[in-house]
């Protein structure tokens, strides 16, 4: 852990206008074999694995950290608790989080308030409370509607709780929702992926995000990969797959503003497009990452991971963040490019410095068919998104 004391935020027009807020709960019903996040397998006592109470310390941490914040009374632009699965949480340990971070950040008119949810810890009275206390978005990770999925993916809900929870949300007054769902699952095909989409329409959402399943290091789907044991689609049938996702919405009259995400009009994540666009954010809870203006340039922050060092570190007024790194101009740059190719509105050439090694990248991009430039926006195609790492190195 770097020990370095939280830096005082400068008071910057970039603040005064609002940040993005994210909040972090790590705990989960039980841990999925693909997962890589900062999430843990747990019960309401805090067995197995961690001790007990740690769920409630947690929740007490998490307020306190809110309430200590050094940057309290910048307004929130977007909320977001992501995990893990929030909605694991008792729903007044919920709320009680939502009431402290509106209370030290008052949000702006219309702000959007996500919560992510497991289909299987949904239910209407959760949802009718969660709604009440001012959540106005749902994001289900529904991933599959096939059971043979959801059992290979170590999900805890059946496809039938999909439909349930969607109709739970709509009864509670949730009217943004966005379903998850994966693609390029062991053993999927494609007609598999297409039925899933099928049904994922016939529920309406507002918003759809569409990703691939990736293995990641430290993973069980790792391991099992690595033995041999993990069957996955072609990389050509998860090309297929992608396309029939992008044909699926665009019929169905989603629009796909970023790689992996489709909206109906004006139902764009506003939360994940103030990460995309490279803005200001803050975030709270184990393991959450920050990124804000301070006196000595953008400062990234990340707070101690596990639950148990987290609480420690608040409940002794130490300090939670187990990262500090000051970015640099090449840093912000790099991300800044990064992140706006996955749009498909792409970046402003003005983003661009007038070198000639950024010139001829910009023709190599052309050339190859990964990008077009219209009205000085640079974009990336159909073919160049499949090719985002590598195009973002031919511009940096």
């Amino acid at each position: 852990m770097i020990a370095a004391p939280v830096p005082e935020w400068a008071a910057s027009k970039s603040l005064s206008d609002g940040i993005a807020i994210y909040v972090h709960i790590p705990f989960c019903p039980s841990k999925c074999g693909y997962c890589d996040f900062n999430s843990y397998g747990v019960s309401k006592d805090g067995s197995p694995g961690l001790e007990e109470n740690l769920v409630a310390r947690t929740v007490q941490a998490t307020v306190a950290d809110l309430e200590q914040s050094p940057f309290a009374g910048v307004p929130a632009k977007t909320i977001f608790f992501g995990g893990g699965t929030p909605t694991s949480l008792e729903v007044d340990d919920l709320t009680k989080i939502l009431e402290t971070l509106l209370k030290v950040h008052p949000p702006i008119e219309g702000a959007e308030i996500t919560s992510e949810a497991n289909p299987g810890t949904a239910d209407a009275s959760k949802f009718s409370a969660m709604r009440k206390a001012g959540f106005n978005r749902i994001s289900l990770g529904a991933q599959s509607f096939s059971s043979t999925d959801l059992v290979r993916l170590g999900r805890i809900h059946g496809a039938d709780q999909i439909s349930a929870a969607v109709e739970c949300a709509r009864k509670a007054g949730f009217d943004n929702l966005n379903l998850d769902l994966m693609f390029g699952l062991p053993h999927q095909n494609l007609q598999g992926w297409k039925e899933n989409l099928e049904q994922a329409l016939a529920l309406k959402p507002e918003h759809l995000s569409l990703y691939c399943l990736t293995i990641e290091p430290r993973t069980a789907f790792k391991r099992l990969y690595d033995s041999g044991k993990l069957h996955l689609p072609s990389d050509g049938v998860q090309v297929q797959m992608y396309d029939a996702a992008r044909e699926f919405a665009e019929q169905n009259g989603y629009k796909q503003y970023e790689i992996s995400n489709y909206a109906k009009s004006g139902y764009e994540c506003k939360h994940n497009l103030e990460y995309w666009m490279a803005n200001p954010y803050a975030g709270y809870g184990p393991g959450a990452v920050g990124c804000l203006p301070t006196t000595a340039g953008p400062c990234r922050t990340t707070r101690l991971l596990h639950p148990r060092r987290y609480c420690e570190a608040i409940e002794s007024g130490g300090n939670p963040c187990a990262e500090l790194e000051f970015l640099t101009d090449e840093t912000v740059f790099m991300e800044r490019i990064m992140l706006g190719l996955r749009l498909n509105q792409g970046i402003s050439m003005q983003l661009l410095p007038p070198s000639q090694s950024v010139r001829n990248g910009v023709d190599r991009l052309l050339e190859r068919g990964w990008a077009t430039l219209q009205n000085n926006q640079l974009s990336l195609t159909r073919l160049g998104q499949d090719f985002c790492s590598e195009a973002t190195l031919l511009l940096v």
